[in-house]
C-alpha cells in the first residue's frame, strides 16, 4: 500500500472518531444544529456540527427525514424580500458589490448548509444517500422539488466531468468493487462471479466505470463493451458462454451492451454521455483497428406503446403480436415469436423514429439518450433479448446505435437544433416498406 496513502487512512480514522464522539454529545434539535452550522465561522466547531446533522439523520424515521426536508424548503428557503430588495439595488447600481448582495439572496440558505455539511470526510456520499430519500418522497410532496434543486445543482458542479476518473474493471480489481458491479448491473443480470469473469476477463471483453475522488469504491455509472467481428443481433450471441473468444487485433467492432447507473441519489445528474465518448476516445486510441462502435440497447418503452397502438387498432396485427409475445414469456418458448420477427422490427423502428413527445424529443428515452450523444439509429433486432425482462418490456427487440466518430458531432447538432433524428439507410428501407405480407414474416430482420 502506498505510505502516504496508508497514513492519510490512519488521520482520517482519527479524525473520523473524534468527530464522531463529539458529535454524539449534541443534543439539540436537528434545526437548530443547523442553523449554529449556518451562523459558525470555525472550521473545527463546525465540522462537528455538520458531522452531527449527518449522523443524526441516518437515525432518523421516516416522519423525522419528512419534518427534516420541511425544515429546508420552508425555512431555508430563498427570502423573496432580500431578493426585491438587491434586485432594485442593482437595478439602480450595477456595482460588483450589489451584484454579489443579489446573487447571495437569490440563491436559498439550504445550499450552504449542504456545503458546510459536505465538509466532513465522506459526506459526499452521505449527502448522495440523503437525496435518495428525498427523491422517495417527491411524488406524494411535489413542493421538495425545491430541495431537490439545490441537490442537483450542486451535485452537477461537485460530481463535474472533470473531477472524474474511468477505471477499467478487470478481474484485478478490488472484490468490494466487483461485488457493486453484479449488484448495480441493470440491463442484463450477472448471475454470478463466474457470469461476471465472463464479461470481464476474456480479452474480447471489457468494462469501464466512472469514479469520483471522494467516492474511491463507489462506482457511478459503468459500461460493458464487447469486441467483436460486424455488429452482433442478440445479447444472447454477446453473452454466450460457448463463444469463439477473439484477440483484440481480430475484432473490428466494439459493442456497448449494456450501461448501469449506479447511484439512484444522482439520478438527473448526466454521466451516460461523457462515459460513451470517453471510451470510445481511449478504444480508437489504444485498438486503432476498431471501425465500428455500436451500443446493442433496450427499448424499455416499446411494450408500453405497442399496447395502446393495439387499443386504438383492434383488428390489427398487433393484439395477435401481444397475445403470442405474452404465451411466449409464460411458456418460456421463444420460437413462436419467429413468424413475427419482421412485423416486430417494423413496428420497433417505427416507434423509435415517429413516435415523439410534446415538446418533438423521441419518446423512448434510451434513444433520446444515444441521438443526443450524436448516435444515429443503425439497425433493429427482433428476437434479439429473449429473456423475461426482454419480452415483458419490448417484445424481444433491441436497437444498435451506431456512433460514427465522423458524424457525432453533426448529428448531435441537427438533433439538438431541429430535433433531427439521425437513421440509416437500413432503418429508412423499414419503414418504407411497412408491415410485411404473410409470406415474409419469418424473415428474421430482415
Amino acid at each position: 500500500m502506498n505510505r502516504s496513502r496508508f497514513l492519510s487512512d490512519i488521520l482520517s480514522t482519527i479524525f473520523e472518531r473524534r468527530y464522531s464522539a463529539s458529535a454524539a454529545i449534541d443534543k439539540r434539535p436537528i434545526e437548530e444544529v443547523c442553523r449554529a452550522l449556518l451562523t459558525g465561522a470555525g472550521e473545527v466547531s463546525g465540522l462537528k456540527l455538520a458531522r452531527t446533522v449527518l449522523d443524526r439523520f441516518s437515525q432518523m424515521s421516516d416522519e423525522e427525514k419528512f419534518r427534516f426536508f420541511k425544515f429546508l424548503t420552508e425555512e431555508l428557503d430563498v427570502d423573496i424580500e432580500a431578493v426585491k430588495q438587491s434586485a432594485r439595488q442593482y437595478g439602480k447600481e450595477r456595482s460588483p458589490m450589489h451584484l454579489e448582495a443579489f446573487l447571495s439572496a437569490a440563491e436559498p440558505v439550504r445550499q450552504e448548509l449542504l456545503r458546510r455539511i459536505n465538509q466532513v470526510p465522506g459526506a459526499t456520499a452521505r449527502l448522495v444517500a440523503m437525496r435518495l430519500d428525498l427523491l422517495e418522497l417527491l411524488p406524494e410532496h411535489p413542493e421538495f422539488g425545491r430541495t431537490d434543486l439545490d441537490f442537483i445543482h450542486l451535485f452537477t458542479s461537485w460530481f463535474n466531468r472533470g473531477f472524474l476518473v474511468l477505471r477499467r474493471i478487470d478481474w484485478d480489481t478490488p472484490a468490494n468493487i466487483l461485488e457493486k458491479i453484479i449488484e448495480y448491473e441493470a440491463v442484463h443480470a450477472i448471475d454470478d462471479w463466474d457470469d461476471l469473469r465472463r464479461r470481464i476477463e476474456p480479452e474480447d471483453r471489457h468494462c469501464f466505470a466512472f469514479f469520483h475522488p471522494v467516492m474511491p469504491d463507489e462506482p457511478l455509472i459503468f459500461v460493458e463493451v464487447a469486441l467483436s467481428k460486424g455488429v452482433p443481433g442478440s445479447v444472447q450471441e454477446v453473452l454466450a458462454q460457448e463463444r469463439d473468444i477473439l484477440t483484440e487485433d481480430q475484432a473490428d467492432t466494439a459493442v456497448f451492451y449494456s450501461i448501469s447507473n449506479c447511484q439512484q441519489g444522482l439520478g438527473g445528474i448526466s454521466f451516460g454521455n461523457s462515459l460513451i465518448k470517453q471510451v470510445v476516445e481511449d478504444l480508437s486510441r489504444d485498438l486503432p483497428h476498431l471501425k465500428t462502435f455500436v451500443t446493442l440497447s433496450p427499448i424499455p418503452g416499446f411494450n408500453r406503446w405497442l399496447a395502446d397502438l393495439g387499443d386504438e387498432m383492434p383488428d390489427s396485427i398487433v393484439p395477435e403480436i401481444l397475445s403470442v409475445v405474452q404465451q411466449a414469456t409464460d411458456s418460456g418458448n421463444t420460437s413462436m415469436l419467429e413468424e413475427y420477427a419482421t412485423d416486430l422490427r417494423y413496428l420497433a423502428t417505427r416507434y423509435l423514429v415517429e413516435q415523439k413527445r410534446k415538446n418533438g424529443l423521441p419518446l423512448d428515452a434510451v434513444a433520446r439518450f444515444h441521438l443526443g450523444n450524436g448516435a444515429l439509429i443503425h439497425d433493429v433486432h427482433a428476437l434479439a433479448d429473449i429473456s423475461p425482462n426482454g419480452l415483458q418490456q419490448s417484445s424481444s427487440v433491441m436497437v444498435n446505435y451506431l456512433y460514427d466518430l465522423s458524424r457525432v458531432e453533426q448529428n448531435h447538432e441537427e438533433f439538438a437544433t431541429d430535433k433531427t433524428v439521425a437513421q440509416s439507410r437500413a432503418i429508412q428501407s423499414v419503414l418504407r416498406a411497412g408491415f410485411p405480407d404473410k409470406k415474409t414474416r419469418k424473415t428474421v430482420n430482415g
